[in-house]
């Protein structure tokens, strides 16, 4: 059996097919650096220069996010979320914190 692929847009919808909008799907994500990436990331910013830990770190926790946005859309039957939005991706204490929304949605077929 074929997983069944969800469709994540951050416009109110797709320009080229008709949907019918669900519940409020949300979820938060937030991964811990470790003590040695946050030391290193310290002397960076005394001296300045590019954060690539950190980076990294945010890509990686946002890349999950929208995973598991995709998880829940599809585990309640949905074809995916509309007008998905990123709020207030950010480091604080060590840690990554992101929280993704938007409306799920099933794809309307053309009777």
């Amino acid at each position: 059996m074929t997983e069944k692929t969800i469709a994540i847009y951050t416009s109110d919808g797709p320009s080229e097919r008709k949907v019918k909008e669900g519940e409020l799907i949300w979820v938060s994500a937030v991964s811990a650096a470790n003590i040695f990436r946050d030391i290193r990331e310290m002397i960076t910013n005394t001296f300045g220069g590019q954060m690539r830990r950190y980076e990294r770190l945010m890509d990686m926790t946002l890349e999950r996010a929208l995973a598991e946005l995709k998880n829940k859309a599809r585990e309640k039957g949905y074809d995916g979320c509309l007008a998905v939005r990123i709020s207030h991706p950010r480091l604080a204490d060590g840690a990554c914190e992101i929280f993704i929304y938007g409306t799920a949605f099933h794809f309307v077929d053309d009777e």
